[in-house]
């Protein structure tokens, strides 16, 4: 059976790909194709649809987090495989072939997945509140393995403000390993970095080009490697990263009307999901609002839709439209317009912010915030503080990085609305040189077809797994 290598290069654009070398080579030795992605275009969505060929709709996984209903609790980036609702690739090519072996290098959704090699980020939490780099690694003894030969998972450089190519060149060499000592059938893995530089600077910036050329260099080793293996490469992205300059205060907006409700402890105030009538879980260009009452939809509808930087505003109905109807989505889900994107901010001052505003603190806060990728601009101590708190943090001692600014100014790129240019938008490398027919005539693939692709490419039928 043909092996395939699957990478994740996250950001990666045809306007990017003139900097990137390598991975044109990928495309020029086989086919390239724009890749039509879902609503919302971000990770965990993205990741799910290519994994199972199914729309949000189907597989639950409306965004990178969402409100539990069933908990009462907003939570983002979960793990645990068994949120995404519909079969993987790789349990449709075992129904055909019970010996198919698969690995995840960092794809989401990662504990509990029923790959045979799993490599995910996962810090040790000490009991005494301090926090470790780490990953969860099965089998058990790579973990050791891993860690021996390439030092500790880099956690502070997978996100925050000292996120850098350290991270995307473990997890390359973690799959070069891999490929070298396992050569699975199907081998995943997921590269971050260009997700960085483009959120803090823009696409367009000196900063974006040299982050690109500077993931295709990490990843040419690898490229190599699979070349000589005889490995088939696929390598695609999520979502195009845009320029933004709006910032949309949508919880800010909700609680100003009376409809979100706020609790406060210690002099903090803390978004009230259990009494709040209508609140947002922002996820860069998508908003879901969860709206407790239905006589307040009109009223909740007309407030977002009102908003400087909100595009649409999708209702149940035009929901579906986008496969995007599904429980866990709001009963709105807002869409920003081009340069917009949507922050969390719930509070109106900031002394009454929860101290996790200031961090990085990706579990805790109710909706995602790029700006925990800049140390504050405005505070001249910042890096010196963390520079104290590394100090700490090796002393053994508890410590907290409060240098994340609460000032939306600073974020340069964003993602998650359907993109309004195959240039600026997601596409897919194939290094097989037999271009599928749709492809061929069309120059585009959809993300519900990558499945079908990858199993075709090792001349596995579809089975009943879907």
């Amino acid at each position: 059976m043909r092996k395939l290598l699957m990478l994740d290069v996250v950001g990666m654009t045809p306007a990017l790909l003139r900097h990137m070398p390598h991975l044109s080579e990928v495309a020029d030795k086989g086919w390239r194709a724009e890749l039509g992605t879902v609503l919302p275009a971000v990770t965990c969505s993205v990741q799910s649809t290519l994994l199972t060929g199914a729309m949000p709709a189907e597989h639950g996984i409306v965004g990178n987090g969402w409100y539990f209903r069933d908990l009462g609790e907003i939570h983002l980036w979960r793990q645990h495989n068994k949120l995404v609702q519909r079969p993987k690739v790789w349990e449709t090519a075992r129904a055909e072939h019970p010996d198919y072996t698969a690995a995840n290098v960092c794809w989401w959704y990662a504990m509990g997945m029923t790959t045979d090699i799993t490599v995910t980020p996962r810090p040790i939490y000490h009991a005494d509140g301090r926090k470790s780099p780490d990953c969860y690694v099965r089998p058990p003894h790579l973990h050791d393995a891993l860690t021996a030969e390439l030092g500790a998972f880099p956690l502070f450089q997978y996100w925050g403000p000292t996120a850098s190519i350290t991270s995307s060149k473990w997890i390359v060499e973690a799959t070069r390993r891999i490929l070298r000592t396992d050569n699975p059938d199907l081998t995943m893995a997921y590269v971050p970095h260009l997700d960085y530089d483009l959120q803090r600077y823009g696409p367009d910036s000196p900063q974006a080009a040299k982050a690109a050329r500077d993931v295709d260099a990490v990843l040419a080793p690898l490229l190599a490697d699979a070349e000589r293996a005889g490995t088939t490469v696929v390598a695609l992205s999520e979502y195009g990263i845009t320029s933004v300059d709006t910032p949309v205060d949508i919880n800010r907006a909700l609680r100003r009307e009376g409809l979100l409700e706020v609790y406060t402890q210690d002099g903090m105030e803390y978004l009230d999901p259990w009494t709040s009538r209508a609140f947002a879980v922002a996820d860069h260009q998508v908003a879901h609002v969860y709206v407790a009452d239905d006589a307040d939809l009109p009223r909740v509808r007309k407030i977002v839709e009102d908003l400087t930087g909100v595009d649409e505003v999708l209702d149940r109905e035009a929901q579906a439209r986008y496969g995007l109807d599904h429980e866990r989505a709001g009963e709105f889900v807002a869409v920003a317009e081009p340069r917009a994107w949507f922050t969390y901010y719930y509070w109106l001052d900031d002394d009454l912010a929860p101290d996790f505003a200031r961090g990085v603190e990706i579990h805790r806060k109710p909706g995602y915030d790029p700006a925990e990728l800049f140390f504050d601009p405005t505070d001249r101590f910042a890096k010196a503080r963390a520079g104290l708190n590394l100090v700490r943090k090796k002393a053994g001692l508890r410590y907290a990085m409060n240098v994340v600014p609460t000032d939306p100014r600073w974020v340069r790129g964003s993602h998650g609305r359907l993109p309004d240019s195959a240039e600026h938008g997601p596409v897919l490398l194939c290094s097989d040189p037999e271009v599928p027919s749709a492809v061929e005539s069309s120059g585009r693939l959809s993300a519900t077809d990558v499945r079908q692709l990858l199993l075709q490419l090792q001349g596995i039928r579809e089975g009943t797994q879907r």
